[in-house]
Order: C-alpha cells, then structure tokens, then sequence
C-alpha cells in the first residue's frame, strides 16, 4: 500500500464575469484557501476547518475532503486535512472553484506525483460547468476561458496596474445553483451581438486602465439584471460605490458580493462606502466589504 505524505497548497480567490464576460472572464485576487495534510495511523480522515470555513456546517458536504478520498481510492486517507480560508463562502468569489483546484492538486501532491495543472483545471471545469473562476485560481491573473472542439482554452489576457478592485456582500450568501436557475433559457441575437461590443470595452478598458471604456464593459443583461434580484440593498450598494468614486459596480460572480472597479488608489475608500450601504449600521459582523488586489500567483505548493 502507497503511504502517503505530507502537503501543503494555497490557493486564490477569483471574481468572476466582471459584467458583460458572463461565463468567460475570471481574476485572480489575494484573498486564499491555505489547505494541508498530514497522515497518521488514526485510520480516520480528520477536517480542521479554520477562518471563514467555520461558518460551514458541520455535516456540510466539504469540497477538499471529498476530493481527496476519491483521488487516492485506492489508499486509506488517514490524517488530518486542514484547511484555512479568508474567503467569504457563497459570496462570488470563487469558494468553491478555489476548493477543487487545491483538492485536485493537494491529491496529487500527497501521493507524491507532479503538479498537472491541464487534468485539475479539466476537473474543476467539468465539475464548475464553467472554468473562469478555476481558470485565475489555478493559473493567476486575469484570464478568459474560450470553448473549442478540442475543450476549454484558457488565455492570459492584459490588466492595467491602474486598476483597483473593491469588494463587498451582505450577510447572506446566494446558492449558484439557485443564482443560475434565474437566467433565460435563451436572449435574442440582438442582444448577443450587444453583449459582445460590451466585452471588447471591457477587455479593453482593463487592458488600458481606461474608465469610461470599463463603464460600458461592466454593463451587462445576460445575468446581472436577474441576480441582482437575490442581493439585498443591491442598488444601493451600487449607487454608494459610485457616489465614492468607482468607474463600475457589478455582481461578483452569481453574487451575493459585488464587485467595484475604480483607480487603485480609491480602492479602501470604495469598500468602505459599499459596506456601509449594505451594513446599514447594524454592526453586522457576517457583512463585509474590503479591497482586493490581483494577483498573478495562482495554485502554489508549499514547502510544510
């Protein structure tokens, strides 16, 4: 029987769709999952869930775990799986995205085996149904997921430093499960070719730091009208970022959180007036809202 080792991996978040690339445009941003194992003779698989995965129910199906008892089948999973996040769960950051790919990889690494970052993101894919969240999570950076006859392709797109990002979410997470089940089944060809104008600003515009081209890229009726329904105090929030300066409010992901984009150097005071909006002074402690930078560092294996 193959004994296993010791592993360590990390993992970044990623907002997703950034208006109009619904499905398709996915960033890499520094908050993390921090997920390690170490085996021992228990003959049990024991989960430490840490920041803000304690607020998982403790009979929660757990991504990691899950993933890691099925990779390595063939071996008793015997140790301890600990795992660190500073994610906020069910708020369009990528949680999940995040969970697969350092599973995925965390498998590998405790039998032993290379990183093989082509099957991980397939997995993730097929699991996801969609790679731009696993995408930027896996690779880093800000990337677009292209389908092709041969599979998903996954390309490295441009990002002006002078773009900052700021986040926030109300208290209440949104299932995606539900957050896609308000989509259309179909839109109209009109609407389609509007819908890729749109992306060509934003692509544009994040390339070149450019406001008013992001402005018309962030907008978008593909999905964000229809999620924006589950976010409490939606508008709101989205007229406070803007009143405090931001080029752009959207959904992150399928929400609950929304994503600002503004000058970087605006991004602290965009949070806070977001926050604000969706706190509405009840000193809510599972509302949140904070900066966010890219990053271009994605799925990392960590010496322990």
């Amino acid at each position: 029987m193959t004994e296993l080792s010791s592993a360590r991996v990390r993992v970044p978040c990623s907002t997703s769709n950034l208006g109009a690339g619904f499905d398709t445009l996915g960033l890499a941003l520094d908050r993390f999952l921090d997920v390690s194992f170490t085996p021992d003779s228990s003959g049990a698989l024991r989960v430490v869930r840490e920041g803000t995965l304690r607020a998982l129910l403790e009979d929660e199906t757990d991504i990691v775990a899950e993933i890691l008892k099925r990779r390595v089948a063939n071996v008793d999973v015997s140790g301890v799986l600990k795992m660190h996040s500073d994610i906020p769960v069910g708020r369009g950051l990528g949680a999940s995205a995040a969970a697969r790919v350092a599973g995925y990889d965390l498998a590998l690494a405790v039998q032993g085996l290379p990183r093989d970052d082509a099957a991980t993101f397939d997995s993730a894919y097929r699991q996801e149904g969609h790679g731009d969240n696993a995408a930027p999570s896996l690779f880093g950076g800000l990337r677009a997921v292209a389908g092709t006859e041969d599979g998903p392709m996954v390309m490295s797109l441009s990002l002006s430093p002078q773009v900052g990002f700021a986040y926030a979410a109300p208290s209440v997470g949104i299932s995606t499960d539900e957050a896609r089940r308000r989509l259309p089944e179909a839109v109209s060809h009109g609407l389609a070719t509007v819908s890729l104008g749109r992306l060509v600003a934003l692509l544009q515009g994040l390339a070149e730091g450019d406001a008013d081209l992001i402005r018309i890229g962030a907008q978008d009726e593909l999905h964000v009208p229809h999620r924006m329904a589950l976010i409490p105090r939606a508008s709101s929030v989205i007229s406070a970022g803007m009143d405090a300066g931001a080029w752009a409010v959207t959904v992150s992901g399928a929400g609950s959180g929304l994503i600002a984009m503004c000058d970087q150097s605006n991004s602290e005071g965009v949070a806070k007036a977001m926050h604000q909006a969706f706190d509405e002074g009840r000193g809510d402690p599972e509302c949140v809202g904070f900066s966010l930078s890219p990053t271009e560092r994605g799925l990392e294996r960590i010496a322990i």
